[in-house]
């Protein structure tokens, strides 16, 4: 990162960071009056927090791993409460508008200083002791690990033979600077234990270069799969250097299809198509479905690996019967999933579309906050099923 764009960063990022906080002390801190020494040591939280969060990131870019995991660690998480504190703090205000403007209409008399100052440290104990409540659980739901979820899809066109057929999928992993090593190996066994036909990733799987997480992704080459391996690009591959990471998952044993098409199980079984990220256009890639089906016959299933779940509106026009898709990480943090719907026309689970099956899976590891609240992570072991 040069010196300019470190500088630039510094003048936007502290803005933000300095407004979003000074809001919570406002909230938190000013209006409810509170009493000293609690008011100083709350004041000097959030701006240590907060200076963390800068400090954080640009470690993240310039700082070796043992030194800018363990900031990030405190960042992310902060972040994390950060979310929660302003969704709920949200509410509180959406709240007192409506009350404010209920009471203008009544011509009510104005509330009572003592009465006003012992609402708002009322409101503000309540969203605070929610908010770290939430972040626990967020928390705790990540610590206790990644959960197998079993999928049974109907695909039409799949032959009774290929019926029972397999595939595990693996999505928006994240290894970073809060994930490492030990995650993938974990994941790599217990992918294993399952006895897949067929390993699908489907993007996001690092946040940082091949060079400092390269040796982290390794265990993924000791995946056990009858048919194989494979790989689409998402959005993260993109930023942090996709060329070298293709290369370096191909070096694993693992297939990046890249629009392209593979036959798997022979003449009675269906073609796997893979296209690059719905963003990757900007970096000089691109997905090209029209491309990646070219030639194929008609009268074989085609089960299609793309990143974000809006790739199914293509899809379904182009006759797929399956996409499995990642992205979104079921919202990750409740109730982000309802924001999410503003990019894509799916968030979690399995859905028909005009005759196309989609599944979009929450994810397998996590971004940023190391929480998840109301979108679990999973290794989902999808079962073909011949339809009819």
């Amino acid at each position: 990162m040069s010196p300019l764009r470190i500088a630039a960063f510094l003048v936007i990022g502290g803005g933000l960071t300095f407004g979003i906080h000074y809001y919570f002390w406002a909230r938190l801190v000013r209006d409810p009056v509170l009493p000293a020494p609690w008011s100083q040591v709350a004041s000097w939280a959030l701006g240590i927090l907060g200076a963390l969060i800068l400090i954080g990131m640009v470690a993240s870019r310039l700082a070796p791993r043992e030194i800018k995991s363990p900031l990030l660690w405190v960042a992310y998480t902060w972040l994390g409460v950060l979310f929660f504190l302003f969704m709920l703090l949200a509410v509180t205000d959406i709240a007192n508008v409506i009350h404010g403007i209920g009471r203008k209409i009544a011509s009510a008399d104005a509330i009572d200083p003592d009465r006003r100052r012992l609402l708002a440290r009322f409101i503000g104990s309540g969203v605070g002791i929610a908010a770290l409540v939430l972040a626990t659980t967020g928390i705790v739901n990540v610590a206790r690990g990644v959960a197998v979820k079993k999928v049974r899809v109907p695909l039409a066109k799949l032959s009774r033979s290929t019926s029972g057929f397999k595939i595990v999928q693996l999505s928006d992993v994240h290894v970073g600077p809060t994930i490492g090593r030990e995650f993938i190996a974990d994941l790599v066994a217990r992918v294993n234990a399952l006895g897949p036909d067929l390993v699908a990733i489907t993007g996001d799987l690092v946040d940082g270069s091949v060079a400092e997480l390269g040796e982290f992704v390794r265990p993924l080459g000791e995946i056990k799969a009858k048919h194989g391996v494979f790989f689409v690009t998402g959005n993260h591959e993109y930023y942090s250097g996709a060329n070298e990471w293709i290369a370096h998952l191909e070096s694993l044993g693992i297939k990046v299809l890249r629009n392209e098409r593979v036959a798997i199980g022979g003449d009675d079984g269906f073609d796997l198509v893979g296209v690059d990220d719905w963003s990757a256009h900007q970096y000089g890639h691109g997905a090209d479905l029209p491309r990646a089906l070219e030639g194929r016959d008609p009268k074989r299933a085609v089960v299609l690996l793309a990143h974000q779940p809006r790739a199914i509106l293509e899809a379904a026009a182009l006759g797929v019967g399956l996409q499995l898709s990642g992205h979104t990480h079921g919202g990750q943090l409740f109730p982000w999933n309802f924001f999410v719907r503003l990019q894509q026309p799916y968030v979690a689970g399995l859905h028909d579309h005009q005759g196309t099956k989609l599944y979009v899976s929450c994810g397998t590891g996590y971004w940023g906050p190391p929480m998840r609240v109301g979108a679990p992570a999973e290794i989902t072991d999808i079962e073909l099923l011949a339809a009819g």
